[in-house]
C-alpha cells in the first residue's frame, strides 16, 4: 500500500511540475511566434483551463497521499515542533505555492484574460502591469515547485 501511495504522490508531482515546465519552456515560446498571433490568446486560454483541472487534481492527490506517507514515517503532522527542518521548510513552501496557485488561477488568470481582450490603448497602467507580472507569478510557482521537489528528495534521505 505504501508503494502505491508513494507512486501516486510522485506521479502527481511529476504531472504538475512537468506540465508547468512544458507550458513555460515549450508552449509559451511557440505561441509567441507570429504564425500563431491570431489564435494565441484563445489557444493559451483553452490549454490553461484544461491544465488547471489537471493541476488541482494533482494537488488533491499530493495532499491525500502526503499525510499517510508522513504518518507511515512516524512524523506527527499535528506536532510541527517534532518535524525535521527540511519537512517544515517543504510544507511552508507548499503553503506558499498553493497560495500563489490559487491567486494565479482564480484571480490573476481570469483578470488578465479579460484585459487581453481589450485594446492596448484602452488598458490602464495597472492593467498593463498585471499583464506583464502574471507570467512571472507562474514562473515563480515553477521555481518553488522545483525547490519543493528538492526538499522532498532531501526528506527521503533523512
Amino acid at each position: 500500500m505504501i508503494v502505491l501511495l508513494v507512486w501516486l504522490h510522485v506521479l502527481a508531482a511529476v504531472t504538475w511540475i512537468g506540465g508547468t515546465t512544458f507550458l513555460s519552456v515549450v508552449l509559451v515560446p511557440v505561441l509567441r511566434r507570429e504564425l500563431f498571433a491570431s489564435q494565441r490568446s484563445l489557444l493559451f486560454r483553452t490549454i490553461a483551463r484544461r491544465f488547471r483541472a489537471v493541476v488541482w487534481g494533482a494537488i488533491a492527490v499530493l495532499l491525500f497521499t502526503g499525510l499517510p506517507l508522513l504518518h507511515q514515517r512516524g512524523i506527527p503532522i499535528v506536532d510541527p515542533s517534532s518535524w525535521p527542518m527540511v519537512l517544515a521548510a517543504k510544507l511552508g513552501l507548499v503553503a506558499i505555492l498553493l497560495l500563489l496557485t490559487l491567486t494565479h488561477d482564480l484571480i490573476l488568470g481570469p483578470r488578465v484574460g479579460r484585459i487581453l481582450r481589450l485594446s492596448v490603448e484602452s488598458r490602464s497602467t495597472f492593467e498593463q502591469a498585471l499583464v506583464l507580472w502574471a507570467p512571472w507569478i507562474a514562473r515563480l510557482s515553477l521555481v518553488l515547485a522545483l525547490i519543493i521537489l528538492f526538499a522532498a528528495v532531501a526528506l527521503v534521505r533523512w
